[in-house]
């Protein structure tokens, strides 16, 4: 069936939705806009669905999350014979909605369905498959994307995001359906009465919520310490269990942004609602500059990544990236359980392969094994997974990625904002005891190690031509290995795809032991680093730089350098 096919189909069988269909009946005459609405249909992977919100096989819609549930279904039920799938949603646009959708496929299958009353942080989601000792759960979001966007991320029994190979037989369960045909579904309020769907207890939330203070590396020390905090939730779902946490463990001055703090899908104060991009803080740094706190906490539409600013010497504030907070973090566990005798015989820390080589500099220092994973918290998830498998979950200890997201405790399987913002709270009020701010905390780690800068590029490719243009990028550097970068040469060569690492001074090659990826890394002198890759929910190439310099100035000439050399190789 080509695309015009499949649109008259949606005019004569999406009727439910009548605003699908007037978006439909809009682009009758524009062929463009038929083709990128139907010229594939949005492919479930490991991070689920996402896409742009509108009528189509290629956008979010209820027909598109009535059949991914059917496949889930489908999945679940050949897998298990029976089941249960715990479900929630974020703030975005129609994610209750889908949410409801997707209860009312799954209890015409048969299939228990635990739903939330409420939006809820995707990590809670995660707790309750284990909680719940579901086979699967759903959470509708597509994180920190723009607003016209949302997604459908699918768990595991493990409260991991899927593998690729439960992702892959969903994906082909989904294939074989009928979208309009093969659905089943049934009346929400029935399914409730029947049993078949049970909203969550308050109390789940507060076992939560119990479960994230066990992560205390030193309980009571916010208490008196006189930690003054702005917070923002972008106007996700953060802002009742941050605050909470905060509230719990004694961060009394909470100040909110006032114009992020409620539920809001249009996201109008922060168009790019991600914690990695300045425009998404300047309501809370305004804020700042008023109030004049110790940090700014922001969290992202789901609460799955936090990011910070911190008060600079010149009593400006200074946005710390997400490698900064993870290194400052791993820094701040590691020496702080050490001194307080809780750190276990085997500990484990977690980094994913784009984030700062600066962390195996701290692993070395206090004899902790850290395990290099694929971008995608999953990856995390499942080092922690193998781990409880061998009755040593409690020798994990950290993971994080640059993208900020950081996990403590294996409670849950993903990035946990709720934690991170307790654990950052609790890191500053260990400092300010001591008379330091974080400013000078990671001044001083990088005065220890040297200067590492790390820097992400992104390029966006909208669109079906720009799937092939990025498909085109990766084929060329792929093809046309570059023997040198921005004058520094290339020593080792690792390509995530064909799971070989090359040692180019030595012409040794080593098989990598992860999952294939489409990433490319290259290893150049004197530490510094390129990777390639395209993103995995979004329409991007992403560039990842690791410049290493004597210190701040020296790293950004070099990182200069770099971004200018791998542009021009890359043709971007």
């Amino acid at each position: 069936m080509d695309f015009m096919e499949r649109y008259k189909l949606w005019l004569d069988k999406a009727v439910e939705d009548k605003d699908l269909i007037e978006e439909l009946k809009s682009i009758e005459n524009n062929e463009k806009e038929i083709y990128e609405r139907f010229y594939r249909s949005l492919e479930f992977g490991t991070a689920g669905l996402r896409g742009v919100l509108g009528a189509g096989t290629n956008r979010m819609n209820i027909y598109v999350v009535r059949q991914a549930t059917q496949g889930l279904a489908n999945y679940v039920i050949k897998k298990y014979k029976k089941g249960a799938v715990a479900i929630s949603h974020d703030s975005r646009i129609n994610a209750d909605l889908f949410m409801n959708e997707a209860a009312k496929v799954l209890a015409a299958n048969g299939i228990k369905v635990y739903i939330t009353r409420e939006l809820q942080p995707t990590p809670v989601l995660s707790y309750l498959v284990r909680y719940f000792k579901c086979q699967a759960g759903i959470m509708i979001t597509a994180s920190h994307n723009p607003a016209k966007y949302n997604g459908y991320k699918a768990y595991g029994e493990d409260g991991c995001q899927m593998t690729d190979v439960a992702a892959g037989a969903v994906y082909d369960e989904i294939c074989k359906l009928d979208m309009f045909s093969d659905v089943k579904t049934m009346d929400l309020n029935e399914a409730v009465e029947n049993g078949l769907v049970e909203y969550v207890d308050d109390d789940v939330y507060t076992s939560y919520i119990e479960q994230v203070k066990k992560q205390q590396v030193n309980p009571g020390v916010c208490r008196g310490a006189d930690l003054k905090v702005v917070y923002t939730p972008l106007n996700g779902c953060g802002n009742k269990l941050v605050r909470r946490i905060l509230k719990e463990i004694g961060v009394e001055d909470v100040s909110i942004v006032k114009e992020q703090e409620l539920p809001d899908g249009n996201f109008t104060t922060c168009p790019y609602p991600n914690p990695e991009n300045k425009e998404a803080l300047m309501k809370g740094l305004e804020l700042c500059e008023k109030l004049q706190p110790d940090l700014l906490l922001a969290t992202d539409p789901d609460a799955d990544r936090v990011g910070i600013a911190v008060k600079d010497y010149d009593g400006s504030y200074r946005l710390i990236t997400g490698n900064e907070n993870g290194i400052m973090l791993t820094e701040y566990i590691l020496s702080a359980r050490k001194a307080n005798g809780t750190l276990p015989e085997k500990p484990v820390v977690v980094k994913t392969i784009v984030s700062t080589k600066l962390v195996e500099k701290l692993c070395e220092k206090y004899n902790v094994e850290l395990k290099n994973v694929l971008t995608g918290f999953k990856y995390i998830g499942e080092v922690i997974l193998g781990l409880e498998k061998k009755g040593e979950e409690d020798n994990y200890l950290f993971g994080f990625e640059e993208s900020y997201g950081y996990l403590a405790g294996s409670y849950v399987r993903d990035k946990d904002a709720v934690v991170a913002s307790m654990l950052i709270c609790e890191m500053a009020a260990t400092f300010k005891k001591q008379g330091k701010t974080l400013a000078e905390v990671i001044d001083g780690l990088y005065e220890e190690y040297g200067y590492y800068k790390n820097t992400t590029l992104s390029f966006e490719f909208e669109g079906s031509e720009g799937m092939h243009r990025m498909s085109e990028i990766m084929s060329k550097i792929r093809e046309n290995v570059p023997s040198e970068i921005a004058g520094y040469n290339v020593v080792k060569t690792a390509d995530y795809c064909q799971s070989i690492e090359k040692d180019i001074v030595t012409g040794k090659e080593k098989t990598i032991d992860l999952p294939k990826s489409n990433v490319l890394q290259y290893n150049l002198e004197d530490e510094n680093m390129v990777i390639v890759r395209p993103s995995g929910t979004e329409p991007k190439i992403k560039i990842y730089l690791t410049a290493v310099g004597k210190d701040k100035d020296d790293a950004e000439k070099i990182t200069s350098r770099l971004e200018k050399s791998i542009k021009s190789i890359l043709g971007v």
